[in-house]
Protein backbone atom coordinates (compact mmCIF):
# COMPACT_ATOMS: atom_id res chain seq x y z
CA UNK A 1 0.00 0.00 0.00
CA UNK A 2 2.96 2.22 0.87
CA UNK A 3 4.75 1.16 -1.94
CA UNK A 4 6.01 4.27 -4.18
CA UNK A 5 5.18 7.02 -1.61
CA UNK A 6 7.41 9.72 -0.38
CA UNK A 7 8.44 9.39 3.71
CA UNK A 8 6.00 12.59 3.68
CA UNK A 9 3.01 10.58 2.07
CA UNK A 10 4.15 7.17 4.10
CA UNK A 11 4.10 9.78 7.60
CA UNK A 12 0.52 11.22 6.38
CA UNK A 13 -1.16 7.92 5.88
CA UNK A 14 0.33 6.79 9.34
CA UNK A 15 -1.44 9.60 10.64
CA UNK A 16 -4.29 8.74 9.13
CA UNK A 17 -4.57 5.53 10.39
CA UNK A 18 -3.62 6.79 13.68
CA UNK A 19 -7.08 8.86 14.13
CA UNK A 20 -9.29 6.47 12.73
CA UNK A 21 -7.95 3.06 15.08
CA UNK A 22 -7.92 6.26 18.21
CA UNK A 23 -11.33 7.00 17.59
CA UNK A 24 -13.35 3.67 16.44
CA UNK A 25 -11.49 2.79 20.06
CA UNK A 26 -12.75 5.27 22.11
CA UNK A 27 -16.47 5.61 20.72
CA UNK A 28 -16.41 1.57 20.82
CA UNK A 29 -15.81 2.18 24.54
CA UNK A 30 -18.02 4.92 25.75
CA UNK A 31 -20.28 6.07 22.48
CA UNK A 32 -19.96 7.86 19.53
CA UNK A 33 -21.85 11.45 21.15
CA UNK A 34 -19.74 10.84 24.46
CA UNK A 35 -16.26 11.48 22.45
CA UNK A 36 -14.71 14.59 21.68
CA UNK A 37 -12.00 15.64 19.00
CA UNK A 38 -10.24 16.68 21.75
CA UNK A 39 -10.15 13.46 23.05
CA UNK A 40 -9.32 11.85 20.02
CA UNK A 41 -6.30 13.54 19.23
CA UNK A 42 -4.95 13.21 22.42
CA UNK A 43 -5.43 9.35 22.42
CA UNK A 44 -3.47 10.06 18.89
CA UNK A 45 -1.04 12.04 20.34
CA UNK A 46 -1.63 14.77 17.89
CA UNK A 47 -2.74 18.17 18.11
CA UNK A 48 -6.38 18.87 17.73
CA UNK A 49 -6.15 20.67 14.63
CA UNK A 50 -4.66 18.25 13.39
CA UNK A 51 -7.69 16.25 12.93
CA UNK A 52 -9.70 18.24 11.13
CA UNK A 53 -6.72 18.44 8.62
CA UNK A 54 -7.44 15.05 7.52
CA UNK A 55 -10.94 15.01 8.62
CA UNK A 56 -13.87 17.22 8.88
CA UNK A 57 -15.53 15.75 12.05
CA UNK A 58 -16.53 12.91 14.30
CA UNK A 59 -18.60 11.34 11.46
CA UNK A 60 -15.82 11.52 8.58
CA UNK A 61 -13.82 9.32 11.70
CA UNK A 62 -16.14 6.24 11.36
CA UNK A 63 -17.14 6.63 7.84
CA UNK A 64 -14.21 7.52 5.44
CA UNK A 65 -13.28 4.26 5.00
CA UNK A 66 -16.93 3.38 3.82
CA UNK A 67 -16.82 6.63 1.38
CA UNK A 68 -14.12 5.32 -0.19
CA UNK A 69 -16.08 2.40 -1.48
CA UNK A 70 -18.82 4.88 -3.06
CA UNK A 71 -17.97 4.54 -6.84
CA UNK A 72 -17.23 0.74 -6.65
CA UNK A 73 -20.48 -0.37 -8.40
CA UNK A 74 -20.58 2.49 -10.71
CA UNK A 75 -16.51 1.44 -11.56
CA UNK A 76 -17.18 -2.35 -11.85
CA UNK A 77 -19.94 -1.24 -14.52
CA UNK A 78 -17.95 1.25 -16.27
CA UNK A 79 -14.79 -1.08 -16.70
CA UNK A 80 -17.04 -4.21 -17.37
CA UNK A 81 -15.62 -6.18 -20.60
CA UNK A 82 -17.51 -6.09 -24.15
CA UNK A 83 -20.29 -8.98 -23.66
CA UNK A 84 -20.95 -8.42 -20.17
CA UNK A 85 -24.10 -6.63 -19.03
CA UNK A 86 -24.43 -4.21 -16.05
CA UNK A 87 -25.81 -7.23 -14.09
CA UNK A 88 -23.23 -9.31 -14.31
CA UNK A 89 -20.44 -6.96 -13.80
CA UNK A 90 -22.30 -5.70 -10.35
CA UNK A 91 -22.75 -9.59 -9.54
CA UNK A 92 -19.15 -10.21 -9.95
CA UNK A 93 -17.93 -7.61 -8.35
CA UNK A 94 -20.22 -8.05 -5.44
CA UNK A 95 -18.83 -12.17 -5.18
CA UNK A 96 -15.38 -11.02 -5.87
CA UNK A 97 -15.64 -9.01 -2.79
CA UNK A 98 -17.10 -12.37 -0.83
CA UNK A 99 -14.47 -14.21 -1.73
CA UNK A 100 -11.67 -11.55 -0.36
CA UNK A 101 -13.49 -11.16 2.77
CA UNK A 102 -14.03 -6.94 2.06
CA UNK A 103 -15.51 -5.03 4.50
CA UNK A 104 -16.86 -3.22 1.78
CA UNK A 105 -19.52 -5.82 1.19
CA UNK A 106 -20.29 -6.46 4.43
CA UNK A 107 -17.75 -9.92 4.63
CA UNK A 108 -15.22 -8.88 7.12
CA UNK A 109 -15.05 -10.61 10.73
CA UNK A 110 -12.31 -8.28 11.93
CA UNK A 111 -12.64 -7.06 15.50
CA UNK A 112 -12.44 -3.08 14.52
CA UNK A 113 -14.47 -3.68 11.06
CA UNK A 114 -17.00 -5.29 13.43
CA UNK A 115 -17.03 -2.33 16.22
CA UNK A 116 -17.16 0.19 13.06
CA UNK A 117 -20.80 -1.44 12.06
CA UNK A 118 -21.98 -1.95 15.26
CA UNK A 119 -21.32 2.05 15.99
CA UNK A 120 -22.71 2.90 12.47
CA UNK A 121 -26.20 0.67 13.66
CA UNK A 122 -26.61 2.29 16.94
CA UNK A 123 -25.57 5.71 15.93
CA UNK A 124 -28.90 7.72 13.99
CA UNK A 125 -26.35 10.63 12.36
CA UNK A 126 -23.77 7.80 11.22
CA UNK A 127 -26.70 5.54 9.94
CA UNK A 128 -28.17 8.62 8.33
CA UNK A 129 -24.62 9.30 6.66
CA UNK A 130 -24.27 5.76 5.69
CA UNK A 131 -27.74 5.87 4.20
CA UNK A 132 -26.45 8.73 2.20
CA UNK A 133 -23.42 7.13 0.84
CA UNK A 134 -26.05 4.19 -0.39
CA UNK A 135 -27.61 6.88 -2.26
CA UNK A 136 -24.57 8.19 -3.93
CA UNK A 137 -23.60 4.83 -4.84
CA UNK A 138 -27.09 5.04 -7.14
CA UNK A 139 -26.73 8.28 -8.51
CA UNK A 140 -23.18 7.61 -9.64
CA UNK A 141 -24.70 3.84 -11.47
CA UNK A 142 -27.46 5.37 -13.16
CA UNK A 143 -24.64 8.46 -14.26
CA UNK A 144 -22.48 5.78 -16.03
CA UNK A 145 -25.88 4.08 -17.56
CA UNK A 146 -26.77 7.26 -18.91
CA UNK A 147 -23.22 8.00 -19.93
CA UNK A 148 -23.36 5.24 -22.18
CA UNK A 149 -26.53 6.18 -23.84
CA UNK A 150 -29.50 4.79 -21.41
CA UNK A 151 -32.58 6.41 -20.95
CA UNK A 152 -32.44 8.64 -17.69
CA UNK A 153 -35.22 7.18 -16.23
CA UNK A 154 -34.76 3.71 -16.81
CA UNK A 155 -31.14 4.15 -16.02
CA UNK A 156 -32.38 5.30 -12.27
CA UNK A 157 -34.68 1.98 -12.52
CA UNK A 158 -32.34 -0.33 -13.45
CA UNK A 159 -29.82 1.07 -10.61
CA UNK A 160 -32.51 0.87 -8.30
CA UNK A 161 -32.93 -2.86 -8.51
CA UNK A 162 -28.96 -3.07 -8.59
CA UNK A 163 -27.93 -1.19 -5.64
CA UNK A 164 -31.11 -2.79 -3.95
CA UNK A 165 -30.18 -5.81 -4.46
CA UNK A 166 -26.68 -5.34 -3.38
CA UNK A 167 -27.49 -3.65 -0.57
CA UNK A 168 -29.53 -6.17 0.80
CA UNK A 169 -27.27 -9.04 0.54
CA UNK A 170 -24.71 -6.72 2.37
CA UNK A 171 -27.27 -6.36 5.08
CA UNK A 172 -27.58 -10.02 5.44
CA UNK A 173 -23.58 -10.33 5.43
CA UNK A 174 -23.86 -7.74 8.63
CA UNK A 175 -26.85 -9.57 10.88
CA UNK A 176 -24.51 -12.42 10.83
CA UNK A 177 -21.27 -11.71 11.35
CA UNK A 178 -22.60 -8.97 14.37
CA UNK A 179 -24.15 -12.10 15.66
CA UNK A 180 -20.95 -13.91 15.77
CA UNK A 181 -20.55 -16.04 13.22
CA UNK A 182 -17.34 -16.01 11.42
CA UNK A 183 -16.82 -14.77 8.00
CA UNK A 184 -15.40 -18.47 6.59
CA UNK A 185 -18.85 -19.53 7.65
CA UNK A 186 -21.20 -16.87 6.04
CA UNK A 187 -19.07 -16.72 2.84
CA UNK A 188 -20.78 -20.01 1.29
CA UNK A 189 -24.14 -18.53 2.40
CA UNK A 190 -23.27 -15.38 1.17
CA UNK A 191 -22.70 -16.70 -2.58
CA UNK A 192 -25.59 -18.99 -2.57
CA UNK A 193 -27.94 -15.71 -1.63
CA UNK A 194 -26.49 -13.30 -3.81
CA UNK A 195 -27.22 -16.10 -6.39
CA UNK A 196 -30.75 -16.56 -5.65
CA UNK A 197 -31.29 -12.11 -5.68
CA UNK A 198 -29.04 -11.48 -8.37
CA UNK A 199 -31.06 -14.34 -9.94
CA UNK A 200 -34.21 -12.23 -9.36
CA UNK A 201 -33.16 -9.87 -11.54
CA UNK A 202 -31.95 -11.82 -14.62
CA UNK A 203 -35.25 -12.29 -16.24
CA UNK A 204 -35.93 -8.18 -16.58
CA UNK A 205 -31.99 -7.13 -16.68
CA UNK A 206 -29.62 -9.91 -18.34
CA UNK A 207 -29.81 -8.65 -21.41
CA UNK A 208 -29.69 -5.10 -20.12
CA UNK A 209 -26.38 -2.60 -20.86
CA UNK A 210 -24.98 -5.13 -22.20
CA UNK A 211 -21.80 -3.75 -23.95
CA UNK A 212 -21.50 -4.21 -27.80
Amino acid sequence: MTEGMSLRERKKLQTRHRLLAAATELFAERGFDKVSVAEIAEAADVSKMTVFNYFSGKEDLVLAPMEQHVGDVARAVRNRAPGESALAAVHGQFLAGVENRDPSVGMSDAPVVLRVRRLIVETPALLTRAHAFSLRSFDLLAEVLVEEGEEPYIARIAAAQLIGTRNALIHANHVRLLAGDPADAVAADAIALAERGFGLLADGLADFATRA
